[in-house]
């Protein structure tokens, strides 16, 4: 166990790595600079400028003297924010963006995983057909299509809820958001619930319980059920990170103060501390949810454990 803990935290560095290389040279090779504005700036006080932060250098010693203010916890100075640290914007705004997608992941899994079950239960029934065209529903259609749809519906003509903000105490803020993130994943743990739960359920094991006369509530929640969410479970931990990620759009969409306003200003302005800064925590987040899922698997499977 701890084995197989210490190569995924390997693997999960040397991910990280790589995303940061890859973010760094591809925010070098965009158009423009980042000391770009609506009005123009003097060359002498853009080289000024520049030599602050280090851009007069090549571009190998700007790279080296990036990773190694990260190794050492310091994600830079974002340039659209007049110098602010980095490390200051994504504490500021990450806890908004954690917890919508807390609150969105509840939904999913409250939503997904007994619709999942209870299509397995009714297999090739009208509940079936209906649970699984909703879920079909769901897949097809991306959150940043939802969302305005929402807010257009529940938002603007029936004036359920708020359109727009977020208040961490007023859960009627939460709502539009939330539907919008978590339905699209609900959907997603509502089809992989089900094949893993007709996957234990065509067991002998299950075969025997029935002749034996035991009810059918039981079988699927004492002998199905743990079985049955090994598909999801590899599932959840990507789906946590996505979700937050994904929050991005949404937030725009919503105007909800989390990180995503942030992303889409630096990635407008080319600000490469901020874009490395949030795709390494992003990245960071599918790394953590890749290890949770995997130690949920075996917890869930003896088999897996064993050999493991």
């Amino acid at each position: 166990m701890i084995r197989k803990l210490l190569n995924r935290i390997v693997q999960g560095i040397i991910v990280l790595f790589v995303l940061f290389t890859m973010t760094f040279f591809l925010c070098r090779a965009l158009p423009g600079g980042p000391y770009q504005s609506e009005k123009a700036i003097p060359e002498h006080v853009k080289q000024k400028m520049m030599e602050q932060d280090g851009y007069n250098k090549p571009l190998h010693q700007q790279y080296l003297l990036r990773l190694k203010g990260l190794v050492q916890g310091d994600a830079g100075l974002s340039i659209r924010l007049s110098g602010r640290p980095v490390n200051d914007v994504i504490a500021q705004a990450f806890p908004v963006s954690f917890q919508l997608g807390v609150v969105s992941m509840i939904l999913a899994l409250l939503v997904g995983l007994p619709a999942g079950v209870i299509s397995a239960w009714k297999k090739n029934t009208s509940v079936d057909f209906i649970v699984m065209a909703v879920a079909m529903i769901g897949l097809c259609l991306p959150s940043f299509v939802i969302g305005p749809i929402l807010a257009e519906s529940l938002g603007r003509q029936w004036q359920i809820f708020p359109v727009m903000g977020w208040d961490p105490v007023l859960p009627s803020t939460w709502v539009l958001p939330m539907l919008t993130l978590g339905m699209v994943y609900a959907a997603y743990l509502a089809r992989l619930t089900r094949a893993g739960m007709l996957d234990t359920l065509s067991q002998d094991f299950v075969r025997t319980a029935r002749a034996k006369g035991v009810p059918m509530h039981r079988i699927l929640i004492l002998h199905c059920l743990r079985g049955g969410l090994i598909p999801s479970a590899a599932y959840i931990g990507p789906a946590f990170a996505g979700i937050i990620s994904g929050s991005l759009v949404i937030e725009s969409v919503f105007q909800v103060p989390g990180l995503g306003r942030h992303f889409v200003k630096a990635i407008e302005t080319n600000d490469v501390n901020v874009i490395i800064g949030i795709a390494l925590l992003y990245g960071g987040l599918v790394v953590l949810g890749n290890i949770a899922s995997d130690f949920l698997i075996l917890w869930l499977n003896p088999r897996a454990r064993s050999q493991s």
